[in-house]
């Protein structure tokens, strides 16, 4: 063989094993990549930005974290705390001058809270209204809260407690009573305006108890 047949051969195999080295380094890096993550099997995607496991959270919900403690032990709910930031995070996700979007509990109509403080006060006093109405039923006091009052009566009517169902069918009842044609009410998904459920968030507490788990989940982590 060539010398210079010898030199490229040589170069092949040099150029072989270099390869290889660099695709079992990139399979380990991978490798431990994939172990690192797996070792946050609660993850949130949150301000670490960790995974998808749940919904994301807003950075300004942890900075009125210590007004709704406050507030909470003052009416009495200050084990619901996770749950009434969750609320917050689903009403505005902390953002506006009425980040608990309470207005409307407060004088009926919408705007005319604009202050902050003010906003989770008066929601947090709300909400203690509806889990003393509800007798402690967490899902039918969430679902209160954004239905009014009068959703608890109907679950004491017409049903056992909350379900999704139940919400559905009130919504509907609500919708049809204002007049559907000509409503006040405007449908916030396409699937409540497929059953004709306009009246409020029909999915309301699914989307608060989702929250409610990515924050618990990250107080957990400290």
């Amino acid at each position: 063989m060539k010398q210079s047949q010898q030199k490229k051969w040589k170069s092949a195999i040099g150029q072989f094993f270099l390869t290889g080295f660099v695709l079992i380094a990139v399979f380990l890096l991978l490798s431990w990549l994939v172990s690192y993550v797996g070792d946050y099997p609660d993850e949130v995607q949150n301000r670490q930005g960790y995974s998808e496991q749940y919904p994301a959270l807003s950075e300004q919900i942890w900075e009125y974290r210590p007004l709704v403690e406050k507030y909470a032990e003052q009416y009495g709910v200050a084990e619901h705390v996770s749950t009434i930031l969750a609320m917050m995070m689903q009403e505005s996700g902390g953002r506006g001058n009425d980040p608990m979007q309470s207005s409307e509990s407060l004088c009926g109509e919408i705007g005319c809270i604009d202050d902050p403080e003010r906003s989770i006060e008066q929601g947090v006093s709300f909400f203690a209204l509806s889990i003393e109405n509800a007798e402690g039923d967490v899902e039918l006091a969430v679902q209160a809260y954004n239905f009014g009052q009068g959703f608890i009566q109907y679950i004491e009517e017409e049903q056992e407690g909350y379900s999704e169902e139940a919400a559905i069918a009130f919504s509907q009842k609500m919708y049809q009573e204002a007049g559907k044609e000509e409503s006040i009410y405007s449908c916030r998904r396409a699937e409540a305006e497929e059953l004709e459920a306009c009246y409020g968030d029909i999915y309301y507490v699914p989307s608060v108890m989702s929250y409610k788990q990515a924050i618990e989940a990250e107080l957990e982590k400290g």
